[in-house]
């Protein structure tokens, strides 16, 4: 039999891909048959996530990008574009650490950077990188949003509020370039398993005691089971959806909203 290769002939810009899942989600892109150009603001991480892709036969660039910062977004489209022909696949993945804290305790300047890198981030790789997608003949869009996009949570109003925000951005997308042949869909994580969990929690065995029980399935995520929903957002296996949010939460939201 002939191996299916999902993702055969796409280029794909991955933002954060020097991260746990934006690397995650590069690699097994390159696994199903994509080129890929690794962005993220730590120039070594990209660089590390790119080399382990062509390690293993596949072909990546990596390069640093603030995503905030929209000369940066142009540049990352461009250097995708020269490198492999063409752009057809976009995945914003890159994220800020946000402090704890209410309206009252949180700073203008961290509330403004949640909103620079988890929302406008993604609005302006999109921004430099539809026209491409729209030239390649179409093309898939994965905005990593959040279970916490969905719901009202202590302390954390301006992650949440910036991935609800993304939520909606990425609908408003899809309906404006259906016609150009782009589907644009959110993914929903719920607790992934890793090193940011060590910031919150100290070890990964003190998150998966403490967060375990809040999930139907008694446990955190791993970054793989991630990157295979981006897989199937990018491939022709979900041709039929579009401005939708697939949410991989573990049963979180379900089991919060169950009565007893």
């Amino acid at each position: 039999m002939t191996q299916k290769y999902l993702l055969a002939g796409r280029v794909a810009l991955v933002t954060g891909g020097g991260g746990e899942i934006g690397g995650a989600i590069a690699k097994r892109f390159a696994q199903e048959g994509a080129q890929i150009a690794v962005g993220d603001i730590r120039l070594e991480a990209a660089q590390a996530c790119a080399g382990e892709i062509i390690k293993a036969g596949g072909k990546a660039i990596g390069f640093q990008m603030d995503v905030s910062q929209p000369e940066d977004c142009e540049k990352a489209v461009r250097a995708a574009v020269e490198a492999f022909g063409k752009l057809t696949t976009l995945v914003n993945v890159a994220a800020a650490v946000t402090p704890d804290g209410t309206v009252e305790t949180i700073s203008f300047e961290d509330w403004n950077r949640a909103l620079a890198v988890n929302l406008s981030g993604a609005f302006l790789t999109c921004k430099y990188g539809v026209p491409e997608l729209r030239r390649a003949g179409g093309g898939t869009i994965i905005n990593i949003a959040s279970q916490l996009g969905q719901i009202g949570v202590p302390g954390r109003a301006p992650y949440s509020s910036s991935k609800a925000a993304l939520i909606r951005l990425t609908t408003c997308i899809a309906c404006d370039h259906a016609e150009d042949g782009i589907r644009a869909n959110t993914l929903s994580p719920g607790a992934i398993d890793t090193a940011r969990t060590l910031r919150r929690w100290g070890t990964r065995e003190k998150a998966n005691e403490m967060r375990g029980p809040l999930y139907l399935l008694g446990r955190t995520g791993q970054v793989d089971e991630i990157a295979a929903g981006a897989v199937f957002l990018a491939s022709d296996e979900s041709s039929f959806m579009t401005g939708a949010d697939l949410l991989i939460d573990g049963g979180f939201l379900a089991f919060k909203s169950k009565t007893t």
